[in-house]
Order: structure tokens, then C-alpha cells, then sequence
């Protein structure tokens, strides 16, 4: 049975979170392993975070966050102690509940998204990447690739000073990789990832100029829906190889449950 009192409860929190997927994907995941877990979907407005989030720590039954924009950052900041993932980001989009009650940070954007790319065959190392997006998922996905060996990513993001100082943190890191900050133009790139949300909504702009795309680039989106976004469309009709946001989304599932222990496989009959 679930929803038991002795139940995991774990929040999804977002600001908007109507559009969340992991609320649905979790809660198939309990039915399917027969777990007396749940996950509910939590939203508050930005000026009343501080209140919304000492609730949450108050309410002792609650085992994990999973957390979404806006709140990435401010989560992280309530948590006592982070993966190195999350604190070279300074951004959390997961916490769990340590024994005595405090939070630990980590970040699953980046490792999902190069688990992802691995998964489709895709290759990073040694490859000339442009990256549009440098803010929350955009940070995690700029130092993964350069770890993954990336020979050169450029940045580009409406606030090119946000750009400029991950490029900046990034290059201390993984010397070896070159990055810089530079136009949305994926002129002699391997590889183009849209790492905004530009592209969620009918009518939006393209995040990048797809008239500079060829047909040997491979095109990366990490929104999940639409599933195929006008960004992976333009693309895949200049014979461009693609890849949407899902695979991310579900090899991100993997690595949470594992953080959250959802199986409690660590926690004996606890």
C-alpha cells in the first residue's frame, strides 16, 4: 500500500511547476516497485520562498526535493553540505534530508544530459561546442562536457557577463578545454545545444541561427516538451543528426533515485 504514515514523502518544487514531469515519472516509478513513496508537486512565489522552505525543513517526513527554476540556487544556499558538482555551480537541483536533520546539495543536470548524449551514441570528446545558455542547467552542462573533453565550447547568453564568469570558473577547472564567450552562431561547431527554455512556447524565437547549421552538426535541445521542439525540426531538415531533452530527463531519474535511496536499500526497514 502507499501513502501509508510511514511513507517517503519527496516535493517537486517550481515556480511555475504546472509544466513538471517529475512528479508523474516518480510516482510511476513507486506504483511500479510497489514503494510507500510519494511525490507532490509544491509551488510558492519567490517572495515567499523563505517561509515556504522552513516549512518544508520543519515537516520531518519529507526525504528529498527535487527543485527547479527559480529556486535552484536559493535551495542550494539552505543546504549544510554539497556534492563538488553542485558547489562549483553554486546550484542545487536536488536535496536530501541528512540524519540530523540538514540538507545535502547535488546536481544532476550535467551528469543526465552527458549520460544522455552517451546514450545516443554522440560524441563529445575532442569535439567544438556551442552551448546558447549559461544559466542554471547551462552551468551544470558547461563544466560536464568540459570534463567529458570537449575541445572548445562557446558560450553564448543574453547576459554575457553570466557567460563570462562561467567561462571564466569553468577554464580554472579544465584548463584543458577552451572556452569563451561568443555569438549563437554554430559556424565550425560539431555540436549546437540549446540550453535556455526559449523554445517551450508556440511563437518563440529560435535560441540559435539555424542558417549556419550543416548536416554533419548534431543539434541538442534539453527541453522535454514539445518532444521535438522548432529548434530539433529546423535541424533535422538540414539533415542534421538531433536529440531531445527526454533522455536527460531519464537517466537524471536514475541518478536521483539513487540519491534518494528510494529503495531504502541503505536505510535497512527505515
Amino acid at each position: 500500500m502507499r501513502g501509508t504514515g510511514k511513507a517517503d514523502i519527496f516535493v517537486m518544487l517550481a515556480h511555475p511547476v504546472a509544466h513538471a514531469k517529475s512528479p508523474g515519472i516518480f510516482n510511476e516509478i513507486f506504483e511500479q516497485k510497489s514503494l510507500d513513496s510519494l511525490m507532490v508537486p509544491l509551488s510558492c512565489r519567490p517572495e515567499d520562498f523563505e517561509t515556504f522552505w522552513a516549512g518544508i525543513t520543519a515537516a520531518e517526513n519529507i526525504r528529498g526535493v527535487i527543485i527547479s527554476v527559480p529556486y535552484k540556487v536559493a535551495v542550494y544556499h539552505k543546504c549544510t553540505a554539497a556534492h563538488d558538482r553542485a558547489a562549483r555551480v553554486q546550484s542545487a537541483n536536488s536535496v536530501r534530508r541528512l540524519p540530523d536533520g540538514s540538507w545535502y546539495a547535488d546536481n544532476f543536470d550535467g551528469v543526465g544530459f552527458i549520460d544522455g548524449l552517451n546514450a545516443g551514441g554522440h560524441e563529445i570528446a575532442g569535439r567544438r561546442i556551442l552551448q546558447v545558455g549559461a544559466g542554471g542547467a547551462g552551468a551544470s552542462l558547461a563544466y560536464c562536457l568540459a570534463e567529458a573533453g570537449a575541445e572548445e565550447i562557446r558560450l553564448a547568453d543574453i547576459d554575457t557577463g553570466r557567460a563570462e564568469k562561467l567561462a571564466a570558473l569553468v577554464a580554472l577547472v579544465f584548463p584543458k578545454c577552451r572556452i569563451h564567450v561568443g555569438e549563437a552562431d554554430p559556424s565550425g561547431m560539431h555540436m549546437a545545444i540549446n540550453a535556455t527554455p526559449v523554445g517551450m512556447h508556440a511563437g518563440d524565437p529560435l535560441p540559435l541561427d539555424v542558417s549556419r547549421l550543416t548536416p554533419d552538426m548534431t543539434v541538442v535541445d534539453i527541453i522535454m516538451e514539445p518532444a521535438e521542439t522548432a529548434l530539433l525540426k529546423a535541424a533535422k531538415e538540414i539533415g542534421c543528426r538531433i536529440q531531445p531533452g527526454r533522455p536527460m530527463m531519464d537517466f537524471q531519474v536514475r541518478a536521483m533515485s539513487e540519491f534518494f535511496d528510494i529503495e531504502r536499500k541503505g536505510r535497512g526497514n527505515g
